[in-house]
């Protein structure tokens, strides 16, 4: 398996923060977004590079394991322990010591190789060492209408069909752990596990943020100076809301629950709407006099 730089993917350096990997991940994911680019199956290998280095950098763990160990992260716990029994039969063996200095990766590759069967040097007991198996990495794409509620998916890893449960109000970018459906064991080890993250496209005419939803309307100008009701699109249906007489530009009013589900929780977010007066235009002879007529009477 070719190394991958996951920090060289998402165009950052190792001092990189939360905040900046979450960024830069949103910006190439969607630059690189599949749905973006139809049949360009160079966009679609991006993609899941981002997404797998995403899932890596995002968490603090497999990140901490990941900047230590490089391409053989994976396999840091079994390293370790297997390096500490080594250690402790130094005085009875002369074994070659592995030891980390930040430019040894080949000594991690040859280690792993021994490990796993392929260079001598290690006793009998050792080679009995049970190691996990590697973990998977998924990409998962869903329209944000497809996560309005908690519901079954059936998917295929590897040729296994897994059947999992999709919490309503995932984030995009957000990854879930399906334990023990990784890569099988060594040597009788347990199964790795199977990370999958969620790329989610905006298929509504809402702009959201958390459990929040937000959305600018347009409204006549007749309704914007003398008030009236007006019927808006939300995700549970429509509703009639009323418009104050005198309503400016950017009025903000909210609608309690109408937003999106809250991740693992009973409840929704809220829906801000803005209305926009729309300026009417093509105004015909008669309604430019009306509006001149008002004009003189010192409307302001």
């Amino acid at each position: 398996m070719n190394f991958i730089d996951y920090y060289k993917i998402l165009g950052l350096d190792k001092s990189a923060t939360e905040k900046e990997i979450k960024s830069a991940y949103r910006k190439l994911a969607r630059k690189h977004h599949p749905d973006l680019n139809p049949n360009n199956t160079e966009a679609e290998e991006k993609f899941k590079q981002i997404n797998e280095a995403h899932a890596v950098l995002s968490d603090s763990e497999k990140r901490k394991k990941y900047d230590q160990y490089g391409k053989d992260w994976q396999h840091a716990e079994e390293f370790e322990k297997a390096r500490s029994q080594r250690q402790s039969q130094s005085n009875q063996n002369n074994y070659r010591q592995y030891t980390y200095t930040g430019n040894q990766e080949s000594d991690f590759s040859d280690f792993f190789e021994s490990m796993f069967g392929g260079g001598g040097g290690f006793s009998g007991q050792q080679k009995s060492t049970k190691f996990r198996g590697q973990d998977y990495n998924a990409e998962l794409r869903l329209n944000l209408t497809e996560v309005l509620e908690n519901h079954k998916r059936t998917l295929t890893i590897n040729g296994k069909n897994i059947r999992i449960t999709i919490p309503a109000g995932i984030e995009d970018g957000q990854t879930i752990k399906i334990k023990g459906y990784g890569g099988d064991g060594i040597q009788g080890g347990p199964k790795g596990d199977l990370y999958i993250t969620f790329s989610l496209l905006n298929n509504t005419s809402f702009k959201r943020d958390g459990a929040n939803l937000y959305k600018t309307i347009e409204i006549p100008l007749t309704k914007a100076i003398l008030g009236g009701e007006i019927i808006v699109e939300t995700l549970s249906g429509k509703v009639k809301l009323k418009v104050q007489p005198g309503t400016q530009n950017g009025t903000k009013i909210k609608l309690k629950g109408k937003g999106f589900p809250i991740y693992k929780k009973n409840g929704f977010g809220d829906l801000f709407i803005t209305f926009s007066p729309k300026i009417p235009t093509n105004l015909t002879e008669q309604q430019k006099k009306l509006f001149e007529e008002l004009e003189n009477t010192g409307l302001k």
